[in-house]
């Protein structure tokens, strides 16, 4: 297996969509019920990029065998140095690594952008994301009980986060208000 990451493209589309959907109808680290469509992730990828925020893909020779992005925590100005990251991988593919590969290339990929801090907003509460998330330097930031309905259960969600670059010891460099 040789694994690299490069930026996501539009002909990553069809791989990522189908990644996605597994993970929609057969998991709990997402709260969506019926996969986005080609478009919905066509879509997805230029809202991301066109803002200049990283959209990541792992792949094995030419195979994407997993995804990772960041965007703005919150839209509203204040949060412009806070992110959230969301990461997935084939179901066949996992507990081979991948995950920290992209997720390591995503937090530097998110600094580099201007990025000071990155949360993991984990559905499900689930524990192999937790373990990524803590195997990077996340620290738990909070659980939310009973966020969310689905495969027949009531699902928690977890808050981890970790600071980027300076973090909050200094003011951003693009800071135009107070």
């Amino acid at each position: 297996m040789t694994l690299t990451v490069r930026p996501a493209t539009l002909k990553d589309v069809g791989a990522i969509a189908d990644i996605y959907a597994h993970h929609v109808l057969h998991g709990t680290a997402t709260y969506e019920v019926v996969p986005p469509s080609l478009a919905d992730t066509e879509a997805k990828i230029e809202a991301v990029t066109g803002r200049g925020w990283p959209f990541l893909v792992a792949c094995d020779g030419l195979e994407v065998v997993g995804y990772a992005y960041a965007t703005q925590f919150r839209d509203r100005p204040a949060y412009a140095y806070a992110c959230e990251n969301s990461i997935y991988i084939a179901h066949d593919r996992r507990g081979a690594g991948i995950g920290k590969l992209l997720l390591v290339a995503l937090l530097q990929a998110a600094e580099a952008h201007g990025f000071r801090r990155m949360v993991a907003v984990i559905g499900g509460g689930e524990p192999a994301s937790v373990a990524l998330h803590g195997s990077c330097g996340f620290e738990h930031a909070g659980r939310l009980t009973g966020m969310g309905w689905k495969a027949g259960q009531w699902l928690d969600t977890v808050y981890m986060q970790i600071a980027l670059g300076d973090g909050t010891a200094t003011a951003p460099d693009a800071l135009g208000t107070d």
